[in-house]
């Protein structure tokens, strides 16, 4: 026969401040199965699990509920109290009357009501609970990481140095992510490939990771410790087995005009292709939307040239499954879509007078890393996308895409005062006559030598910086004007950019 004890904590001022605790008790004590009903000022409390353990040994209690806090705070320490006192843990129950009722209530009538309705609901639902009873099951020792990013590349070589193996599975072609697209990192201005190829060369050649590029998660099923997961390799069109990466193909290919997606666009690359110099695995993929072959049913010059006859125009998609027993998500980030654009909630995201899209010369911060990289597709030059004269005059703009609640972005990115400050440095680096300016908000750099490293690009490096919004920027002639107003000296701001 069940029999509830329920006991109410007044959690201090917390709960009894706008809930009437003895009321409560009163209520409860006259419901169904409710045997034993009692109040006290900390129940999460020695003296106060000391009462739950009591009144369960005297009352002969088969399932316990306490009403207090969150369960995510104490659900452990009652179910804890009431194992020690023969009960099964999973007979005790919290209803949480102090985040869902006294903390958002003022009202102290109804407060009470919806302290008592919600024990009522516990009492339904302990009611028809099963005592419980811990199980073991064997663990798959093996992870799965989703995303061959900086972060899931190293992530994989620290769970490879604890021994055990790793399932790594990327998009694209290559592992690196956005990291392999920089030119240089802050605060240190490393060569971003100087950090991240060795270890994408070190994840490639370790026995105990298995690396799938050019692969998605087709579906995951089983649950913590025991994990079966389908990955679609898709089909590259080449046998990366026989492949050597000599680059035969991909110098011979005719068709070699194509936007480049690791360039952003600015640079080209053909139809068959690997995605930047240092990729890895230095093996080909053919972008089946723009060969000659798979459009017009003609070409295979790659098959021609290829010395190990990898290429293999009828490969397929496969399925591969994999047992894991754990999981990290390491899928990585977008940029943010600074053109206009209408949002669900009726309003308008983007950033339309700011001409991205619109003009050429109006880029990312990652475009600005292409052009700035050495084995990007100006070769480090600092040449404008729409005709490829040198730029002598930037302009950066701080804070698009955050800390503007009429975008839905309140919030703080964290990074662009540093990163606009890298960019800032190296363009004087590249450009020593040029001039770098810097709209901004707030200056936020939060980390060691973060502060410092800001004032070297105004005081160095002579970044100016100007504390305020961009309104618009405009086409004339072959300059972009960029307006705005700087709101520490109270003046409108027209700047003529490249």
């Amino acid at each position: 026969m069940l029999r509830i004890g329920v006991f109410v904590c007044w959690c201090g001022e917390n709960i009894a401040s706008t809930v009437d605790v003895k009321k409560v008790v009163e209520k409860i004590k006259d419901l169904p199965y409710v045997v034993y009903a009692t109040d006290y000022k900390y129940m999460c409390s020695s003296p106060g699990q000391d009462l739950i353990k009591q009144a369960i040994k005297e009352h002969n209690l088969t399932a316990v509920i306490v009403s207090a806090c969150s369960p995510t705070m104490h659900e452990p320490t009652f179910r804890q109290a009431g194992a020690e006192a023969g009960l099964n843990p999973y007979m005790v129950e919290m209803t949480n009357i102090r985040e869902q009722c006294s903390w958002v209530h003022q009202d102290k009538e109804k407060a009470t009501q919806k302290a008592i309705d919600l024990i009522r609901i516990t009492i339904g639902k302990i009611a028809r609970n099963y005592p419980l009873e811990p199980t073991y099951l064997p663990i798959t020792k093996r992870a799965l990481i989703i995303g061959g990013g900086v972060a899931g590349i190293q992530a994989a070589l620290d769970i490879a140095d604890g021994g055990y193996e790793v399932v790594l599975v990327e998009r694209e072609p290559s592992i690196g992510g956005k990291m392999a697209q920089l030119s240089e990192t802050f605060p240190t201005l490393d060569c971003s490939q100087c950090i991240l190829t060795p270890k994408m060369v070190d994840v490639a050649r370790r026995k105990n990771v298995k690396l799938y590029t050019y692969a998605e998660i087709e579906e995951v099923n089983g649950f913590v410790g025991s994990f079966e997961v389908k990955i679609r390799l898709k089909a590259r069109s080449v046998d990366i087995d026989k492949c050597t990466g000599c680059g035969a193909c991909w110098n011979k290919c005719p068709v070699k005009k194509i936007p480049s997606e690791f360039d952003m666009g600015l640079g080209t690359r053909t139809a068959i292709y690997i995605p930047f110099p240092q990729a890895v695995p230095a093996k080909p993929v053919i972008d089946r939307e723009h060969c000659l072959y798979f459009t017009k049913g003609k070409c295979r010059v790659c098959e021609k040239v290829c010395p190990t006859d990898a290429i293999d125009y009828d490969q397929t998609d496969q399925i591969v499954e994999e047992k894991v027993g754990a999981i990290i998500v390491a899928t990585g980030y977008d940029l943010y879509d600074y053109t206009s654009k209408l949002s669900w909630n009726g309003k308008y995201q983007g950033y339309g007078e700011y001409g991205y899209g619109k003009y050429k010369d109006v880029i990312s911060g990652l475009h600005f890393e292409r052009l700035l990289s050495a084995s990007g597709p100006t070769e480090g030059q600092l040449l404008r996308p729409s005709d490829g004269k040198p730029v002598k005059t930037v302009v950066f703009i701080q804070c698009v895409g955050s800390r503007d609640p009429q975008k839905g972005l309140p919030y703080c990115s964290k990074i662009c005062c540093m990163y606009s400050a890298k960019h800032i440095i190296l363009f004087k680096h590249k450009v020593h006559d040029g001039t770098a300016y810097n709209f901004y908000m707030d200056i936020r750099a939060g980390g060691k030598d973060y502060e410092e490293f800001v004032r070297r690009a105004v005081e160095e490096e002579g970044g100016v910086y100007i504390r305020g919004r961009v309104s618009r920027i405009y086409k004339r002639g072959d300059k972009l004007i960029v307006q705005g107003t700087d709101t520490l000296g109270g003046s409108q701001v027209e700047i003529a950019a490249d």
